[in-house]
Protein backbone atom coordinates (compact mmCIF):
# COMPACT_ATOMS: atom_id res chain seq x y z
CA UNK A 1 0.00 0.00 0.00
CA UNK A 2 2.80 2.38 0.89
CA UNK A 3 4.54 1.93 -2.47
CA UNK A 4 1.31 2.51 -4.41
CA UNK A 5 0.48 5.61 -2.41
CA UNK A 6 4.00 7.03 -2.86
CA UNK A 7 4.00 6.39 -6.60
CA UNK A 8 0.71 8.24 -7.09
CA UNK A 9 1.73 11.07 -4.79
CA UNK A 10 5.03 11.54 -6.61
CA UNK A 11 3.39 11.57 -10.04
CA UNK A 12 0.88 14.23 -8.95
CA UNK A 13 3.20 16.36 -6.79
CA UNK A 14 4.72 18.52 -9.52
CA UNK A 15 1.53 19.38 -11.42
CA UNK A 16 0.61 23.03 -11.09
CA UNK A 17 3.26 23.76 -8.47
CA UNK A 18 4.79 27.23 -8.55
CA UNK A 19 8.59 26.98 -8.25
CA UNK A 20 8.83 30.31 -6.45
CA UNK A 21 6.25 29.84 -3.70
CA UNK A 22 6.06 26.07 -3.55
CA UNK A 23 2.28 26.41 -3.60
CA UNK A 24 -0.18 24.98 -6.11
CA UNK A 25 -2.10 26.90 -8.76
CA UNK A 26 -4.45 24.31 -10.16
CA UNK A 27 -7.33 26.49 -11.31
CA UNK A 28 -10.41 25.16 -13.10
CA UNK A 29 -10.15 24.62 -16.85
CA UNK A 30 -6.50 25.67 -17.12
CA UNK A 31 -3.46 23.76 -18.30
CA UNK A 32 -2.67 22.57 -14.77
CA UNK A 33 -6.25 21.39 -14.38
CA UNK A 34 -5.99 19.49 -17.67
CA UNK A 35 -2.82 17.78 -16.43
CA UNK A 36 -4.58 16.77 -13.20
CA UNK A 37 -7.50 15.40 -15.21
CA UNK A 38 -5.13 13.40 -17.39
CA UNK A 39 -3.48 12.03 -14.23
CA UNK A 40 -6.88 10.91 -12.93
CA UNK A 41 -7.75 9.19 -16.19
CA UNK A 42 -4.41 7.39 -16.29
CA UNK A 43 -4.93 6.12 -12.72
CA UNK A 44 -8.39 4.85 -13.65
CA UNK A 45 -7.24 3.10 -16.82
CA UNK A 46 -4.19 1.56 -15.10
CA UNK A 47 -6.62 -0.20 -12.75
CA UNK A 48 -8.98 -1.35 -15.48
CA UNK A 49 -11.75 0.97 -14.28
CA UNK A 50 -14.41 2.40 -16.56
CA UNK A 51 -13.61 6.09 -17.03
CA UNK A 52 -16.07 8.86 -17.85
CA UNK A 53 -16.52 12.62 -17.58
CA UNK A 54 -20.04 13.72 -16.74
CA UNK A 55 -22.00 16.65 -18.17
CA UNK A 56 -20.59 18.99 -15.50
CA UNK A 57 -16.95 18.11 -15.97
CA UNK A 58 -16.62 15.78 -12.99
CA UNK A 59 -14.48 12.69 -13.56
CA UNK A 60 -15.54 9.18 -12.59
CA UNK A 61 -13.72 5.84 -12.44
CA UNK A 62 -16.09 2.88 -12.04
CA UNK A 63 -15.59 -0.65 -10.79
CA UNK A 64 -18.75 -2.54 -11.64
CA UNK A 65 -21.87 -1.45 -13.50
CA UNK A 66 -22.92 2.13 -12.61
CA UNK A 67 -26.46 1.39 -13.73
CA UNK A 68 -26.83 -1.29 -11.05
CA UNK A 69 -27.45 1.42 -8.45
CA UNK A 70 -26.67 1.65 -4.74
CA UNK A 71 -23.08 2.47 -5.66
CA UNK A 72 -20.46 3.41 -3.08
CA UNK A 73 -18.48 6.46 -4.19
CA UNK A 74 -15.35 8.03 -2.76
CA UNK A 75 -12.98 10.78 -3.87
CA UNK A 76 -12.58 14.54 -3.59
CA UNK A 77 -11.05 17.22 -5.85
CA UNK A 78 -7.72 18.07 -7.49
CA UNK A 79 -7.97 21.85 -7.98
CA UNK A 80 -6.46 24.33 -5.54
CA UNK A 81 -6.71 27.81 -4.07
CA UNK A 82 -3.98 30.28 -5.12
CA UNK A 83 -0.69 28.89 -3.76
CA UNK A 84 -2.56 26.14 -1.95
CA UNK A 85 -1.10 23.11 -0.24
CA UNK A 86 -0.52 19.64 -1.61
CA UNK A 87 -3.06 17.80 0.53
CA UNK A 88 -6.34 19.74 0.31
CA UNK A 89 -8.35 17.67 -2.16
CA UNK A 90 -5.66 15.50 -3.75
CA UNK A 91 -5.20 13.45 -0.56
CA UNK A 92 -8.80 12.28 -0.91
CA UNK A 93 -8.38 11.27 -4.55
CA UNK A 94 -5.02 9.53 -4.09
CA UNK A 95 -6.33 7.76 -0.98
CA UNK A 96 -9.42 6.60 -2.89
CA UNK A 97 -7.34 4.82 -5.53
CA UNK A 98 -4.98 3.47 -2.85
CA UNK A 99 -7.93 2.15 -0.82
CA UNK A 100 -9.25 0.33 -3.89
CA UNK A 101 -5.81 -1.19 -4.38
CA UNK A 102 -5.82 -2.30 -0.74
CA UNK A 103 -9.24 -3.93 -1.08
CA UNK A 104 -8.08 -5.85 -4.12
CA UNK A 105 -4.99 -6.95 -2.19
CA UNK A 106 -7.29 -8.25 0.55
CA UNK A 107 -9.24 -10.20 -2.05
CA UNK A 108 -12.44 -8.28 -1.32
CA UNK A 109 -15.58 -9.39 -3.15
CA UNK A 110 -17.60 -6.39 -4.21
CA UNK A 111 -21.37 -6.62 -3.89
CA UNK A 112 -22.00 -3.08 -5.14
CA UNK A 113 -20.50 -0.82 -7.79
CA UNK A 114 -17.63 1.31 -6.51
CA UNK A 115 -16.48 4.62 -7.98
CA UNK A 116 -13.71 7.15 -7.47
CA UNK A 117 -14.64 10.74 -8.35
CA UNK A 118 -12.78 14.00 -8.95
CA UNK A 119 -15.22 16.90 -8.61
CA UNK A 120 -14.38 19.92 -10.74
CA UNK A 121 -13.71 23.45 -9.47
CA UNK A 122 -14.25 22.70 -5.78
CA UNK A 123 -12.19 25.63 -4.52
CA UNK A 124 -13.74 28.28 -6.76
CA UNK A 125 -10.38 30.01 -7.11
CA UNK A 126 -10.93 31.09 -10.71
CA UNK A 127 -14.63 31.91 -10.98
CA UNK A 128 -15.36 32.87 -7.38
CA UNK A 129 -17.88 30.14 -6.55
CA UNK A 130 -16.89 27.02 -4.61
CA UNK A 131 -17.98 23.47 -5.46
CA UNK A 132 -19.17 24.29 -8.98
CA UNK A 133 -19.06 20.67 -10.20
CA UNK A 134 -21.01 19.23 -7.29
CA UNK A 135 -23.41 22.19 -7.10
CA UNK A 136 -24.35 21.71 -10.75
CA UNK A 137 -24.80 17.98 -10.30
CA UNK A 138 -27.04 18.45 -7.25
CA UNK A 139 -29.07 21.22 -8.92
CA UNK A 140 -27.83 23.82 -6.43
CA UNK A 141 -26.41 25.85 -9.34
CA UNK A 142 -28.34 26.33 -12.58
CA UNK A 143 -26.90 26.30 -16.07
CA UNK A 144 -27.78 29.99 -16.43
CA UNK A 145 -26.04 30.89 -13.18
CA UNK A 146 -22.97 28.89 -14.18
CA UNK A 147 -22.81 30.59 -17.58
CA UNK A 148 -22.77 33.99 -15.86
CA UNK A 149 -19.57 33.17 -13.93
CA UNK A 150 -16.41 34.88 -15.13
CA UNK A 151 -12.82 35.06 -13.92
CA UNK A 152 -10.68 38.10 -13.10
CA UNK A 153 -9.71 38.49 -16.76
CA UNK A 154 -13.32 38.52 -17.93
CA UNK A 155 -13.25 34.98 -19.33
CA UNK A 156 -16.60 33.30 -18.79
CA UNK A 157 -16.98 29.76 -17.54
CA UNK A 158 -18.44 28.60 -20.90
CA UNK A 159 -15.48 30.11 -22.76
CA UNK A 160 -12.99 28.40 -20.45
CA UNK A 161 -14.77 25.06 -20.74
CA UNK A 162 -14.93 25.25 -24.53
CA UNK A 163 -11.20 25.97 -24.72
CA UNK A 164 -10.62 22.87 -22.59
CA UNK A 165 -12.76 20.74 -24.91
CA UNK A 166 -15.88 20.46 -22.73
CA UNK A 167 -19.40 21.38 -23.83
CA UNK A 168 -20.80 24.14 -21.54
CA UNK A 169 -24.30 23.72 -22.97
CA UNK A 170 -24.48 20.29 -21.31
CA UNK A 171 -24.23 21.75 -17.80
CA UNK A 172 -27.06 21.08 -15.39
CA UNK A 173 -28.59 18.93 -12.67
CA UNK A 174 -27.86 15.22 -12.91
CA UNK A 175 -30.52 13.43 -10.83
CA UNK A 176 -30.10 10.16 -12.70
CA UNK A 177 -26.45 9.96 -11.71
CA UNK A 178 -27.19 10.85 -8.09
CA UNK A 179 -29.90 8.17 -7.98
CA UNK A 180 -27.22 5.54 -8.65
CA UNK A 181 -25.29 6.46 -5.49
CA UNK A 182 -26.05 4.71 -2.21
CA UNK A 183 -23.28 6.41 -0.22
CA UNK A 184 -20.53 8.97 -0.77
CA UNK A 185 -17.52 9.05 1.56
CA UNK A 186 -14.97 11.84 1.15
CA UNK A 187 -11.56 11.67 2.81
CA UNK A 188 -9.87 15.03 3.43
CA UNK A 189 -6.92 16.42 5.32
CA UNK A 190 -8.18 18.18 8.43
CA UNK A 191 -8.10 21.95 8.10
CA UNK A 192 -7.42 22.60 11.75
CA UNK A 193 -5.75 20.90 14.73
CA UNK A 194 -8.64 19.14 16.46
CA UNK A 195 -7.24 15.67 15.72
CA UNK A 196 -3.72 16.63 16.74
CA UNK A 197 -4.94 17.84 20.13
CA UNK A 198 -7.62 15.18 20.64
CA UNK A 199 -7.43 13.72 24.18
CA UNK A 200 -5.59 10.40 24.24
CA UNK A 201 -6.61 7.18 25.93
CA UNK A 202 -3.61 7.14 28.22
CA UNK A 203 -1.68 4.60 26.12
CA UNK A 204 -0.68 6.50 23.02
CA UNK A 205 -0.99 10.03 24.36
CA UNK A 206 -3.03 12.80 22.81
CA UNK A 207 -3.94 13.00 19.18
CA UNK A 208 -5.61 10.74 16.63
CA UNK A 209 -4.61 10.07 13.00
CA UNK A 210 -8.16 9.81 11.64
CA UNK A 211 -11.54 11.26 12.57
CA UNK A 212 -15.11 11.44 11.30
CA UNK A 213 -16.98 14.62 10.40
CA UNK A 214 -20.14 15.46 12.33
CA UNK A 215 -21.19 18.64 10.52
CA UNK A 216 -20.07 21.53 8.31
CA UNK A 217 -20.68 25.03 9.62
CA UNK A 218 -22.94 27.33 7.58
CA UNK A 219 -20.80 29.62 5.46
CA UNK A 220 -20.90 32.04 2.56
CA UNK A 221 -19.15 34.72 0.51
CA UNK A 222 -20.25 38.34 0.25
CA UNK A 223 -18.90 41.06 -2.07
CA UNK A 224 -18.59 44.58 -0.67
CA UNK A 225 -18.33 47.32 -3.32
CA UNK A 226 -17.15 50.65 -1.89
CA UNK A 227 -17.52 53.42 -4.49
CA UNK A 228 -15.86 56.76 -3.93
CA UNK A 229 -14.19 59.37 -6.14
CA UNK A 230 -10.89 58.96 -7.96
CA UNK A 231 -8.57 61.90 -7.47
CA UNK A 232 -4.94 62.96 -7.25
CA UNK A 233 -3.11 61.62 -4.21
CA UNK A 234 -0.73 64.57 -4.15
CA UNK A 235 -3.13 67.51 -4.50
CA UNK A 236 -6.48 66.51 -2.97
CA UNK A 237 -6.94 67.73 0.61
CA UNK A 238 -7.81 65.04 3.14
CA UNK A 239 -11.10 66.73 3.98
CA UNK A 240 -12.08 66.81 0.29
CA UNK A 241 -11.59 63.11 -0.33
CA UNK A 242 -14.20 60.40 -0.83
CA UNK A 243 -11.76 57.55 -0.29
CA UNK A 244 -13.31 54.04 -0.39
CA UNK A 245 -10.07 52.51 0.88
CA UNK A 246 -10.71 54.03 4.31
CA UNK A 247 -14.19 52.52 4.39
CA UNK A 248 -12.85 49.13 3.33
CA UNK A 249 -10.02 49.18 5.88
CA UNK A 250 -12.42 50.01 8.70
CA UNK A 251 -14.70 47.18 7.59
CA UNK A 252 -11.86 44.66 7.71
CA UNK A 253 -11.25 45.60 11.34
CA UNK A 254 -14.97 45.49 12.10
CA UNK A 255 -15.19 41.99 10.63
CA UNK A 256 -12.48 40.73 12.97
CA UNK A 257 -14.23 42.25 15.99
CA UNK A 258 -17.67 40.94 15.07
CA UNK A 259 -16.30 37.44 14.57
CA UNK A 260 -14.39 37.55 17.86
CA UNK A 261 -17.47 38.56 19.82
CA UNK A 262 -19.63 35.86 18.23
CA UNK A 263 -17.16 32.96 18.33
CA UNK A 264 -17.33 32.85 14.54
CA UNK A 265 -14.98 33.47 11.61
CA UNK A 266 -14.84 36.39 9.17
CA UNK A 267 -12.12 37.03 6.61
CA UNK A 268 -11.54 39.56 3.86
CA UNK A 269 -9.00 37.62 1.81
CA UNK A 270 -9.45 39.12 -1.66
CA UNK A 271 -9.56 42.74 -2.76
CA UNK A 272 -9.66 44.59 -6.10
CA UNK A 273 -8.93 48.30 -6.45
CA UNK A 274 -9.64 50.76 -9.27
CA UNK A 275 -7.79 52.49 -10.82
CA UNK A 276 -5.11 50.79 -8.69
CA UNK A 277 -2.48 53.50 -9.01
CA UNK A 278 0.09 54.39 -6.38
CA UNK A 279 -0.59 58.13 -6.75
CA UNK A 280 -4.36 57.88 -7.18
CA UNK A 281 -7.18 57.88 -4.65
CA UNK A 282 -9.31 54.83 -5.55
CA UNK A 283 -12.72 55.16 -7.16
CA UNK A 284 -13.67 51.59 -6.21
CA UNK A 285 -12.52 49.12 -3.61
CA UNK A 286 -14.14 45.72 -3.93
CA UNK A 287 -13.58 43.25 -1.11
CA UNK A 288 -14.82 39.69 -0.66
CA UNK A 289 -15.89 38.51 2.78
CA UNK A 290 -15.80 34.85 3.77
CA UNK A 291 -17.73 34.19 6.98
CA UNK A 292 -18.55 30.98 8.89
CA UNK A 293 -20.16 30.19 12.22
CA UNK A 294 -21.25 27.15 14.25
CA UNK A 295 -24.93 27.92 13.59
CA UNK A 296 -27.11 29.97 11.27
CA UNK A 297 -28.13 32.55 13.86
CA UNK A 298 -24.50 33.27 14.66
CA UNK A 299 -23.58 33.64 11.00
CA UNK A 300 -26.50 35.98 10.33
CA UNK A 301 -25.55 38.14 13.30
CA UNK A 302 -21.90 38.40 12.27
CA UNK A 303 -22.60 39.34 8.65
CA UNK A 304 -25.30 41.82 9.66
CA UNK A 305 -22.92 43.45 12.14
CA UNK A 306 -20.16 43.72 9.52
CA UNK A 307 -22.52 45.24 6.98
CA UNK A 308 -23.89 47.70 9.54
CA UNK A 309 -20.37 48.85 10.44
CA UNK A 310 -19.45 49.12 6.75
CA UNK A 311 -22.47 51.29 5.95
CA UNK A 312 -21.86 53.56 8.92
CA UNK A 313 -18.24 54.13 7.93
CA UNK A 314 -19.06 54.52 4.23
CA UNK A 315 -21.63 57.21 5.05
CA UNK A 316 -19.06 59.07 7.14
CA UNK A 317 -16.54 58.89 4.27
CA UNK A 318 -19.02 59.99 1.59
CA UNK A 319 -18.75 56.57 -0.05
CA UNK A 320 -21.50 54.44 -1.60
CA UNK A 321 -21.75 50.77 -0.67
CA UNK A 322 -23.34 47.76 -2.34
CA UNK A 323 -23.28 44.33 -0.65
CA UNK A 324 -23.99 41.20 -2.71
CA UNK A 325 -24.15 37.64 -1.38
CA UNK A 326 -22.36 35.58 -4.01
CA UNK A 327 -22.67 32.15 -2.43
CA UNK A 328 -24.11 30.48 0.62
CA UNK A 329 -24.18 26.98 2.08
CA UNK A 330 -26.40 26.22 5.09
CA UNK A 331 -25.29 24.03 7.96
CA UNK A 332 -24.73 20.42 6.93
CA UNK A 333 -25.39 17.80 9.57
CA UNK A 334 -24.10 14.54 8.12
CA UNK A 335 -26.64 11.73 8.36
CA UNK A 336 -26.28 9.88 11.65
CA UNK A 337 -26.95 6.43 10.15
CA UNK A 338 -23.97 6.47 7.77
CA UNK A 339 -21.81 8.38 10.23
CA UNK A 340 -22.51 5.84 12.97
CA UNK A 341 -21.80 2.97 10.58
CA UNK A 342 -18.38 4.46 9.83
CA UNK A 343 -17.71 4.98 13.53
CA UNK A 344 -18.63 1.37 14.31
CA UNK A 345 -16.43 -0.01 11.52
CA UNK A 346 -13.40 2.01 12.55
CA UNK A 347 -13.88 1.30 16.26
CA UNK A 348 -13.97 -2.44 15.54
CA UNK A 349 -10.65 -2.16 13.72
CA UNK A 350 -9.21 -0.15 16.64
CA UNK A 351 -10.01 -2.69 19.36
CA UNK A 352 -13.12 -0.81 20.40
CA UNK A 353 -11.49 2.57 20.89
CA UNK A 354 -13.86 5.33 19.76
CA UNK A 355 -12.94 7.42 16.74
CA UNK A 356 -13.02 11.22 17.13
CA UNK A 357 -16.11 12.91 15.68
CA UNK A 358 -15.67 16.61 14.94
CA UNK A 359 -17.26 19.51 13.12
CA UNK A 360 -15.53 21.74 10.58
CA UNK A 361 -15.79 25.25 9.24
CA UNK A 362 -14.55 24.24 5.79
CA UNK A 363 -16.93 23.51 2.92
CA UNK A 364 -16.69 20.32 0.86
CA UNK A 365 -18.37 18.55 -2.05
CA UNK A 366 -19.72 16.06 0.50
CA UNK A 367 -21.66 18.90 2.08
CA UNK A 368 -23.20 19.89 -1.24
CA UNK A 369 -24.24 16.32 -2.04
CA UNK A 370 -25.62 15.64 1.44
CA UNK A 371 -29.08 16.85 0.46
CA UNK A 372 -29.24 14.30 -2.37
CA UNK A 373 -27.37 11.20 -1.21
CA UNK A 374 -26.11 9.79 2.12
CA UNK A 375 -22.68 11.34 2.70
CA UNK A 376 -19.89 11.09 5.26
CA UNK A 377 -16.36 12.39 5.69
CA UNK A 378 -13.10 11.13 7.12
CA UNK A 379 -10.38 13.55 8.25
CA UNK A 380 -6.64 12.87 8.38
CA UNK A 381 -4.62 14.63 11.06
CA UNK A 382 -2.88 17.90 10.19
CA UNK A 383 -0.26 18.53 12.90
CA UNK A 384 0.11 22.25 12.17
CA UNK A 385 -3.53 22.99 11.39
CA UNK A 386 -2.33 25.07 8.42
CA UNK A 387 -4.32 24.76 5.20
CA UNK A 388 -4.72 26.73 1.95
CA UNK A 389 -0.97 27.29 2.18
CA UNK A 390 2.22 25.56 1.00
CA UNK A 391 2.85 24.76 4.69
CA UNK A 392 -0.14 22.39 4.75
CA UNK A 393 1.05 18.97 5.90
CA UNK A 394 0.09 15.46 6.92
CA UNK A 395 2.57 12.84 8.09
CA UNK A 396 3.14 9.75 5.98
CA UNK A 397 1.97 7.37 8.71
CA UNK A 398 -1.24 9.36 9.15
CA UNK A 399 -1.90 9.39 5.40
CA UNK A 400 -1.50 5.61 5.27
CA UNK A 401 -3.75 5.28 8.33
CA UNK A 402 -6.31 7.30 6.37
CA UNK A 403 -6.04 4.91 3.42
CA UNK A 404 -6.53 1.94 5.72
CA UNK A 405 -9.52 3.58 7.40
CA UNK A 406 -11.07 4.40 4.03
CA UNK A 407 -10.50 0.84 2.79
CA UNK A 408 -12.14 -0.52 5.95
CA UNK A 409 -15.13 1.76 5.46
CA UNK A 410 -15.50 0.91 1.77
CA UNK A 411 -15.21 -2.79 2.55
CA UNK A 412 -18.03 -2.47 5.06
CA UNK A 413 -20.23 -0.57 2.61
CA UNK A 414 -19.51 -2.24 -0.73
CA UNK A 415 -18.25 -5.75 -0.13
CA UNK A 416 -19.77 -9.07 0.89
Amino acid sequence: MSATFHAMWASLRTIGRDPGTGGYRRYAWTGADADCRLWFRMQAEARGLEYETDRNGNQWAWLGDPAAGDAVVTGSHLDSVPDGGAFDGPLGVVSAFAALDELRRRGARFAKPLAVVNFGDEEGARFGLACVGSRLTAGALTKEQAHALRDGDGVTLPQAMERAGHDPDALGADPERLARIGAFVELHVEQGRALDTWPGDGADGPGAPVGIASAIWPHGRWRFDFRGEANHAGTTRLQDRRDPMLSYAATVLAAREQARLAGALATFGKVAVEPNGVNAIPSLVRGWLDSRAPDQAGLDAVVAGIERAARDRAAADGVDLDVVRESFTPVVEFGHALRDELAKTLAERADGRPVPVLGTGAGHDAGILSGSVPTAMLFVRNPTGVSHSPAEHAAEDDCLAGVTALADVLEGLACR
